[in-house]
């Protein structure tokens, strides 16, 4: 965590930054149309599967997502590698995480009109990853090992409780796509490979 590389950090210094430049000068009705949104993929925005990311709730909200980030992301960041060609493909994990996270927080709530904003459908996806790498210390560790199944089920616990109870902190009472966190942690456990393979990974970082 205190050793991140360079790719973890630009990212919560981006989302810091973005944040206040939204807190600063995007209207309500600007930040609603860059969420995601059921009626606005259906309008044709799609890019608000990618925009919905870097949009956040309050202080609270981005801070969290922040530190999570520094927390659960250096795993694959490492194994991806700093140059440009890890780095490429450290954030096409992290952005590809993202979009599946949004779509299949849609595809489960197919009522829900609430506009959707926030990173930690993608930062799901680092903690799926860092499962498969604790799995197999420091390689990528195979799906059902006992590691990826302990953390799976102990974050969807965690995020139906929360979820269903409306307990996240910083949260404000505002509904948490709990379904987001669990389909994007699902995404970074059946991706890591694909991407480290796509980022020049050597072979001794996945399992035989």
């Amino acid at each position: 965590m205190f050793n991140a590389p360079w790719t973890i950090v630009a990212l919560p210094a981006l989302l810091i930054g973005l944040y206040a430049i939204q807190s600063m000068v995007l209207s309500d009705a600007q930040e609603a149309h860059w969420a995601l949104t059921r009626a606005g993929l259906i309008a044709g925005r799609w890019l608000t599967l990618l925009t919905c990311m870097f949009l956040h709730g309050s202080w609270i909200h981005v801070l969290m997502n922040s530190v999570a980030i520094v927390a659960f992301g250096p795993p694959a960041a490492r194994l991806m590698g700093t140059d440009a060609r890890g780095a490429g493909a450290f954030y096409a994990f992290y952005l590809t995480c993202g979009v599946l996270a949004g779509l299949g927080f849609l595809a489960v709530t197919p009522t829900s009109a609430d506009p959707v904003v926030g990173a930690s459908g993608a930062v799901s996806g680092l903690l799926g990853a860092a499962s498969r790498l604790i799995e197999g210390r420091g390689r990528i560790g195979p799906i059902l090992g006992p590691t990826v199944l302990g953390m799976a089920a102990a974050w969807a616990i965690a995020n139906v409780i929360l979820g269903v109870t409306s307990l996240t902190p910083g949260a404000a009472g505002v509904p948490v796509a709990w379904q987001a966190h669990l389909a994007g942690y699902l995404a970074g456990v059946l991706l890591i490979g694909p991407f480290a393979r796509l980022s020049g990974a050597s072979a001794a970082a996945f399992t035989q």
